[in-house]
């Protein structure tokens, strides 16, 4: 009885031995099977992502072929433009040159003639005449060479040294050497000039020349505006220009801003392209602005203006300190 007894025990223990191996042999088979699937998806995923980078690589290498495209685009389109400004603000001094020329030509054959028969009041007359017509030529040929150094200022090939200077300083001597040498024109000009600087800003490293450029140019363009609006007898207006500087954010900030009659709307996108002007035929390059954008832009600066048509204008300059 015993003996059966241990012999069914034996029979039980060996199914359960049995039992566990056939339990660890498929857990290993699925372990496996499972490690196969995870090794085969790891490829294929690898597989993937290799494919992806190959795509990526050549979507970079196109999106950069068709960048450099659309630069050189924009630059052929730049350069069209910038090709018949420079034809159309050149050729417009030089017709006056030639014309004039021309005219002054015949008068000299006008004033021989004169001279040989003795009409002395008629050859004053027509020398006179042929005066006039020199200074005309004078004038515009003076236009033609202020674009053509303005076009040589734009295509500077190497900026100039930056040197540590004093911006406050820079910017009031800028503003009375404009008020000064737009005073020698306009003799009966007055205008209240109104300063505003933070002293507390130190000195900074910038091309004084290159500022000084700009600072000049936006004063010039204050006192015109302010002159232009003064001629138009406003009872009780008062021409006045104000500048101001302050640090902010590690950046100075420069404003200058007149209580002229602004810009229009319509020309506001336009103000910093080359050859664009506001200014009547003769009384500007539309070179100023465009350079003076070109400079800020080359000291990693900002400039903007805010306008409002027939109140005032203001530029505002940011540097970086």
């Amino acid at each position: 009885m015993f003996e059966e007894s241990s012999i069914g025990v034996r029979v039980i223990i060996t199914t359960f031995i049995f039992l566990l191996l056939a339990v660890f042999i498929i857990a290993f088979l699925f372990l496996f099977k499972q490690r196969q699937n995870a090794y085969a998806m790891l490829n294929k995923q690898k597989q993937e992502l290799a494919t992806q980078k190959v795509q990526l690589e050549k979507a970079l290498i196109d999106l950069k072929a068709a960048e450099k495209q659309l630069i050189q685009s924009a630059k052929m389109a730049s350069l069209g433009e910038l090709t018949t400004g420079i034809a159309h603000e050149i050729q417009n001094p030089l017709n006056f040159v030639n014309n004039f020329s021309d005219v002054n030509k015949e008068l000299v054959l006008e004033l021989r003639e004169e001279i040989d028969r003795g009409n002395y009041s008629d050859a004053r007359a027509i020398a006179g005449d042929i005066g006039t017509n020199e200074e005309r030529i004078n004038h515009h040929g003076k236009r033609a060479d202020a674009i053509v150094k303005s076009m040589l200022e734009h295509s500077k090939a190497a900026p100039g040294e930056k040197a540590i200077a004093n911006i406050n300083a820079i910017v009031e001597e800028s503003l009375k050497l404009s008020y000064r040498n737009f005073k020698a024109k306009e003799k009966s000009f007055e205008a209240q000039l109104n300063t505003d600087f933070d002293l507390a800003i130190t000195n900074f490293p910038f091309v004084q020349q290159d500022i000084v450029r700009v600072m000049v140019n936006l004063f010039n363009n204050a006192f015109y505006a302010l002159n232009e609006k003064s001629k138009e007898q406003i009872q009780g207006y008062a021409p006045r220009v104000s500048v101001s500087t302050i640090m902010a954010d590690h950046k100075v900030e420069i404003k200058v801003s007149d209580n002229g009659n602004g810009i229009p709307e319509r020309d506001i996108d336009k103000i910093f392209q080359p050859f664009f002007t506001t200014k009547p035929t003769g009384q500007g390059t539309g070179l100023g602005l465009s350079l003076s954008y070109d400079i800020v832009k080359a000291h990693e600066g900002e400039i903007t203006v805010n306008t409002r048509e027939g109140e005032y204008t203001e530029f505002k300059i940011q540097l970086p300190a």
